[in-house]
C-alpha cells in the first residue's frame, strides 16, 4: 500500500529515467563519453575488464548521474567507443566485476577521486528542503522529478534508485499541497464556510447547485447575459473572500482553478475540508475575475451595436432616400445653371427663377430637401435614441455593480458615472445641471445640451457609457476586480522589487541597464549598416534604393523541380495508413501520450486509457466531436472521452505532449535538413465560429458571420510549438511576443518571422530587449520609413532616405520604465499582447508606449537594411513563413468536422480544439519524417540522391494518409421492410 499510493510514474517512464539511448550521436558521445588524460592515467594501471569497467562506471556516473548498478544495459555503440579511447577488446567487458565487491571498490575510488557522494538521509532531507518551493509553484510530477535529479547531478550526488526520487517527490507535493491548503483556509470565517458548503449542496428551484449556475458561461452578448453575469458576480462577492494568497505561486493558484472548473459538486462533497474549501476559494477568486471580464466584454459589444446600429439606420435612410435626394440634386443644379445664365446676362434673377420653378413650389422643394438633410458633419447621433430603452434593460444594474477607479484625466467621466447611478437610485429624471460635461467629446455635445442649455438625459447616459468603455481600453479608467482592465502599474512588478532585481544582476533581458551603453551600442550597429549600404549602394543583390524608397525583387522560385520530383517520388512508396493507426505509432515512438497526466491523480493514463485520450485527441483535432467519434469507434464510449477531455486534455498536458513531439523531432536526422531549430515563425488561421460566442468576432473573411484565429507558431523542423486562439479582428502582432516567450519546449529561438499583420514598431523594440531577432515580410516595403541616430549628414548618399531622426530624449527618460516593462512580460506578471494592446492607446500619447516606439525603429531600420542588403535574409525568411502556410493547408485538410466551424462558446474550449489539432500535425509531420527517412535510405540503394535536394522536402504531405476512417457494408444483415430496425424508447 505504501508503495502504491507513492507512484507517480509507470513502470516504463521508470525505465526511461535509467536507459540510455541506442541512437545517441557524435555530440553527445563526445560530450559524455570522452575520457580525459586524467582519465587515462587513472584507468591505465588495471587489467583489460577492469579498466573497461571502470572507465564504463566513470562514463555512466558522469551522464546519467546514476551507478551502473541502477543501468540495465549499455549500448554497445556507447561501449565500442569507450573501448577504442584505452584500446580494450570489447569482449573484456563480460569479464568485469565477477565480484560484486570489485564495482564497489571502483566506485568508491570514483567517488574520491572525482569528488562524488552517496545519497544518504542527508541528502534526502537537502533535496527534500530545496524541491518544497518548486512544489509550491506546480504539482507537475515529471517537473519536480526532472527538477530533483538535475539538483542532485548538480551537487555531484550520486542518484539513488527512481523509486526513491519518486517518494521524495510524493511526499513534498503533499506537503506543499497542505502548506497551500492552510494558507487559503486560514482566511475563512466560520460563516463563509458555511457559505461554500450551500454552494455545493443546496438546489436551487431549476434543481441545479449554485456553484453549478455560477460556472455558467453567457456565451453571448445581451442585457440579459449581463445581468446574468452581474449576479452570478455578487453571488460570489457575497461570499467575501478577502484571501491573501501573496504567498502561493500564481501558477500553483491557476492548477486549482483549474481543478474546481473540472469538479462537479458531488465530487466536492468527497473531499475533506481543508482541500474542498481550497479549491473552491482558487477556482472562485479566478471565476470572479472571469465574470468581470466577461461583464465588460458584454457592455462594451451592446455600446458597439449602438453606435453599429446607429450607422446601419443612416445607410437605410440613404438607401430608401437616394432617389429622392437624387432629384433635388438635380433641381439644384438645374437651378444654379439658370441663375449663373442669367447674371452673366445681366437678365433679372427673380425671372429666371420663375422661368425655372414657382416660387411655392421652390418653398416646398426646400422643405422635402430639408426632411431628406443629414447633419452637416453627416453624423449618426440622432438616430440612436431609439437604442436607449433596449440598453436600459442593463446599465443601471451594470453601473450599480461595478466599480471604476480612474486617472486624474478621467475624473469627471467618473463623477458623471456617479450622476447616472443617483438617477437611477433616485428615479429623477433631469439630470443636475452641475452635471460634468468636459468628457462629453464635441460630437455628442449638440445631442446632450440643448439650444436653452438644458441637458439631455438620454444623450447624456449615452455619451456616458460610450466614454466610459473608451478610456476602460485605453487604461484610463480601472475595473476593480478585473484582470484585463486592472490600473496600468499593477501589470508591472513594483519599481521596489524591478530595484531589486537590477541590483543584483539578475535581469534577464538582452540589453545594457545604462541606457548611455544601450544607445552606444545601438548607434554603432545602425552606423555600421548605413556605412556598408552607402559603400554597396549599387551593387546589391536585386535590391535597390532609389526615390527615397526601398525597393527588392521578388525572390525567384527556391524549389528545384528535382526536388519536386524526388518529394514526389518519395510519398509514392511511402505506406497507406489511417489516421488512428498514425497517431498509435507516432505515441509508441515518443510516448507522447503519457503527457497526458490526470488534473486529479497526477498519473498518466495506463492500458485503455491510452485509446480513449487517443480517441478524444482525434475527435477534437479533426473537429468531429465527440458523439460522432464514438459512433466511430465502438469500443470507445462518449462518457470515456468526454472524462479524458476534462481531466487529461487541459492546457498544461497538452503543452507537455507537444514539449514531447517537439523534442523528438528534433532529434531525427532528416529533420535536420531543415532547420536546426532556431528560427521559427507564426501564421494565423482564420476559423469561423458557428455559435454566439464573447471570443468571436465579425470579419471579412467569413462574409457576415463570426470567427476566431488560430495563431500557431512554427519551428524550421516544421513542427507546430505554440498555439493561441485570438480575436479575429484583432491584430495578431502582440502575441508573437507570448508565443516566443510561453511555449515549454526546448526550442532555442533566434529568429522569428511574420507577415505583416505580425509587425509594429513596438514588437520589433521587444524582440530585441528579449534577445532574438523579428523579421517580418513587409507588404509595403517602398514606403518603410528609415531612421537615423546620427545625422543624415553622415551619409550623403543615403541622404534622402534618411529622412527621420530617433528622439533619444524620451528614450532616456524612459528607458529604465521600458526594462521594468519587459522584465514584468518575461516574469509572466503580464502577458506582452495585453500590455501592448493598453500601450496602444493608453493615454493616447504615452510615453513609455513612445519610449519603446522609438527603440523599435532603431532595431525596423537595422532589419530594413539588412533585408535589401542580405539576399539569403530575404530568402529565410520567405522559407520560413512557406513552412507556417504548408502547416496551414494541411490544418484546414485535418479540421474538416462541422464544416471546420467551431461550436465551442468558451476561450479554454475553443484553445483546447487549436492545441489538438497541432498535436495531430506534428504526429502526422514525426510519422512522415520517419517514414521518408526510411524512404530516402531505399531510394538510395537505387539511386544518387543529391544532399541539397532533401532541404526541399516537406514533411506535411497528407495525400496518403486516411483521415475519414473506414466504412463497411454488411449486405448480408440489410434489414427489409417487413423487419426494420426497432425505434428507441422515447425518453432514452
Amino acid at each position: 500500500m505504501y508503495r502504491r499510493t507513492r507512484e507517480l510514474l509507470t513502470e516504463e517512464q521508470r525505465e526511461q529515467f535509467t536507459k540510455i539511448s541506442p541512437t545517441l550521436d557524435e555530440w553527445e558521445l563526445g560530450a559524455h563519453y570522452t575520457l580525459t588524460e586524467q582519465d587515462r592515467a587513472l584507468i591505465r594501471r588495471r587489467r583489460d575488464e577492469n579498466r573497461i569497467g571502470f572507465a564504463v562506471q566513470l562514463c555512466v556516473l558522469r551522464h546519467t548521474g546514476w551507478p551502473l548498478s541502477e543501468i540495465k544495459e549499455v549500448p554497445d555503440r556507447v561501449l565500442h567507443y569507450i573501448a577504442n579511447q584505452i584500446d580494450v577488446d570489447l569482449d573484456a567487458f563480460q569479464r568485469y566485476a565477477t565480484r560484486e565487491t570489485t564495482r564497489w571498490e571502483h566506485m568508491r575510488e570514483i567517488r574520491e577521486e572525482y569528488g562524488y557522494r552517496p545519497f544518504t538521509v542527508r541528502e534526502y532531507r537537502q533535496l527534500a528542503k530545496a524541491l518544497l518551493p518548486q512544489a509550491m509553484e506546480t504539482d507537475h510530477a515529471m517537473h519536480l522529478i526532472y527538477w530533483a535529479l538535475n539538483w542532485l547531478r548538480e551537487r555531484k550526488i550520486i542518484l539513488p534508485a527512481i523509486t526513491t526520487v519518486e517518494r521524495l517527490v510524493w511526499e513534498t507535493r503533499r506537503r506543499a499541497e497542505e502548506k497551500i491548503y492552510r494558507l487559503l483556509n486560514a482566511a475563512l470565517t466560520s460563516n463563509q464556510k458555511k457559505q461554500l458548503e450551500e454552494l455545493i449542496r443546496t438546489r436551487m428551484e431549476n434543481g441545479k447547485t449554485p456553484l453549478g449556475w455560477i460556472k455558467e458561461d453567457p456565451g453571448q452578448s445581451s442585457p440579459r447575459a449581463c445581468k446574468k453575469a452581474i449576479e452570478q458576480r455578487n453571488q460570489i462577492l457575497k461570499l467575501g473572500l478577502e484571501v491573501d494568497t501573496r504567498g502561493i505561486h500564481p501558477q500553483r493558484l491557476r492548477q486549482l482553478a483549474r481543478l474546481g472548473r473540472n469538479y462537479d459538486p458531488q465530487a466536492f462533497r468527497r473531499f475533506p475540508e481543508p482541500k474542498r474549501y481550497a479549491i473552491l476559494v482558487a477556482y472562485l477568486l479566478e471565476l470572479c475575475q472571469d465574470i468581470t471580464d466577461q461583464i465588460i466584454e458584454i457592455s462594451r459589444r451592446q455600446i458597439a451595436n449602438l453606435h453599429a446600429s446607429g450607422r446601419k439606420a443612416q445607410d437605410e435612410i440613404q438607401k430608401q432616400n437616394g432617389k429622392a435626394l437624387n432629384e433635388k440634386i438635380v433641381r439644384f443644379v438645374d437651378l444654379t445653371t439658370v441663375l449663373l445664365e442669367a447674371k452673366k446676362k445681366g437678365q433679372d434673377l427673380d425671372e429666371a427663377i420663375a422661368s425655372t420653378i414657382t416660387w411655392e413650389r421652390l418653398a416646398q422643394e426646400r422643405d422635402e430637401a430639408r426632411e431628406l438633410t443629414r447633419p452637416a458633419n453627416y453624423d449618426y447621433l440622432d438616430l440612436v435614441k431609439n437604442r436607449y430603452n433596449y440598453l436600459r434593460q442593463y446599465t443601471p444594474t451594470f453601473l450599480d455593480a461595478m466599480q471604476f477607479q480612474s486617472t486624474q484625466a478621467a475624473a469627471p467621466l467618473l463623477e458623471a458615472v456617479d450622476v447616472i447611478r443617483d438617477l437611477n437610485r433616485s428615479g429623477k429624471r433631469k439630470v443636475p445641471e452641475d452635471a460634468p460635461l468636459e468628457f462629453i467629446p464635441d460630437r455628442w455635445l449638440p445631442y446632450v445640451m440643448d439650444d436653452q442649455g438644458r441637458i439631455n438625459k438620454v444623450y447624456y447616459e449615452m455619451a456616458t457609457m460610450t466614454e466610459l468603455h473608451n478610456r476602460i481600453r485605453s487604461g484610463d479608467v480601472s475595473v476593480v476586480g478585473s484582470r484585463q482592465h486592472k490600473d496600468f502599474e499593477e501589470y508591472l512588478v513594483s519599481k521596489e522589487e524591478w530595484e531589486q532585481v537590477r541590483a543584483t544582476g539578475n535581469v534577464r533581458l538582452t540589453v545594457p541597464l545604462s541606457v548611455e551603453e544601450y544607445l552606444e551600442e545601438r548607434t554603432q550597429a545602425l552606423r555600421k549598416r548605413l556605412e556598408y549600404v552607402s559603400e554597396n549602394l549599387n551593387r546589391l543583390e536585386d535590391a535597390r534604393l532609389e526615390d527615397g524608397s526601398l525597393h527588392v525583387d521578388r525572390l525567384e522560385k527556391e524549389t528545384p523541380p528535382e526536388a519536386e520530383k524526388l518529394s514526389d517520388i518519395l510519398y509514392a512508396i511511402l505506406p497507406r495508413v489511417k489516421l488512428t493507426e498514425l497517431l498509435a505509432e507516432v505515441a509508441h515512438w515518443t510516448g507522447f501520450d503519457e503527457a497526458f497526466i490526470h488534473a486529479s491523480t497526477g498519473h498518466p493514463p495506463k492500458g485503455d486509457e491510452k485509446a480513449v485520450v487517443l480517441a478524444a485527441l482525434m475527435a477534437m483535432g479533426t473537429n468531429i466531436g465527440l458523439t460522432k467519434m464514438s459512433e466511430a469507434t465502438p469500443d470507445i464510449s462518449y462518457r470515456q472521452m468526454a472524462n479524458a477531455v476534462q481531466w487529461r486534455l487541459y492546457d498544461d498536458t497538452m503543452k507537455q505532449a507537444q514539449k514531447v513531439l517537439v523534442r523528438f523531432q528534433q532529434k531525427l536526422p532528416l529533420a535536420r535538413y531543415w532547420g536546426d531549430g532556431t528560427t521559427s515563425s507564426s501564421d494565423g488561421m482564420r476559423v469561423q465560429v458557428g455559435v454566439s460566442s464573447l471570443h468571436a468576432e465579425t470579419n471579412p473573411h467569413y462574409g457576415r458571420g463570426k470567427g476566431a484565429t488560430f495563431y500557431r507558431f512554427v519551428s524550421d523542423q516544421q513542427v507546430a510549438f505554440h498555439d493561441l486562439v485570438i480575436n479575429a479582428t484583432a491584430r495578431e502582432a502582440p502575441y508573437v511576443i507570448d508565443g516566443y516567450l510561453n511555449h515549454e519546449t526546448d526550442l532555442q529561438i533566434e529568429e522569428h518571422y511574420t507577415d505583416t499583420a505580425g509587425y509594429t514598431d513596438q514588437v520589433f523594440g521587444l524582440a530585441h530587449l528579449f534577445g532574438f531577432r523579428f523579421a517580418p515580410r513587409l507588404r509595403d516595403l517602398h514606403n518603410a520609413r528609415l531612421f537615423t541616430i546620427e545625422s543624415a549628414d553622415q551619409f550623403p548618399r543615403l541622404k534622402e532616405f534618411l529622412r527621420y531622426k530617433i528622439h533619444t530624449p524620451i528614450i532616456r527618460k524612459n528607458y529604465d520604465d521600458v526594462l521594468r516593462m519587459a522584465h514584468s512580460i518575461q516574469q509572466g506578471t503580464v502577458s506582452a499582447a495585453l500590455l501592448m494592446g493598453k500601450l496602444g492607446s493608453y493615454e493616447r500619447k504615452n510615453e513609455l508606449s513612445k519610449a519603446l516606439q522609438e527603440m523599435g525603429r532603431i532595431e525596423k531600420t537595422i532589419f530594413l537594411l539588412d533585408y535589401v542588403s542580405d539576399k539569403a535574409l530575404r530568402r529565410r525568411v520567405q522559407r520560413g513563413l512557406n513552412k507556417g502556410e504548408s502547416m496551414n493547408s494541411l490544418a484546414r485538410a485535418i479540421f474538416f468536422g462541422k464544416r471546420g466551424e467551431l461550436r465551442e462558446r468558451a476561450l479554454n474550449d475553443q484553445l483546447q480544439r487549436a492545441s489538438a489539432l497541432s498535436l495531430l500535425i506534428n504526429a502526422i509531420s514525426i510519422w512522415n519524417t520517419v517514414y521518408l527517412t526510411k524512404a530516402v535510405e531505399a531510394l538510395r540503394k537505387t539511386r544518387s540522391i543529391p544532399e541539397p535536394l532533401l532541404s526541399h522536402i516537406s514533411p506535411l504531405g497528407w495525400n496518403h494518409i486516411n483521415f475519414l476512417g473506414e466504412y463497411k457494408f454488411s449486405l448480408d444483415r440489410v434489414p427489409s421492410l417487413n423487419n426494420l430496425r426497432p425505434l428507441i424508447p422515447l425518453g432514452e
